[in-house]
């Protein structure tokens, strides 16, 4: 299960990048996706799995396309 952990840590990494790149907030960000700060907050630390339609709302608030996200 090491890896799966690995592979959330650095996707939450990715979203903070980009969130802190486009200038948000992580309440003004979860404002713009319509989720819960803490949501985010556990997403970015790699302690939130989020589902794939999360992932979208993600990439639609950043404003990015969906495979942005992946792009480590």
């Amino acid at each position: 299960m090491k890896k799966s952990t690995d592979i959330a840590v650095r996707f939450g990494l990715r979203v903070k990048t980009l969130r802190l790149q486009a200038g948000l907030s992580q309440e003004t960000f979860a404002d713009k996706c319509g989720l819960d700060r803490t949501y985010i907050s556990g997403i970015e630390r790699g302690v939130r799995n989020p589902t794939l339609e999360v992932i979208a709302v993600i990439a639609n608030g950043l404003g990015i396309p969906l495979k942005a996200l992946f792009d480590f």
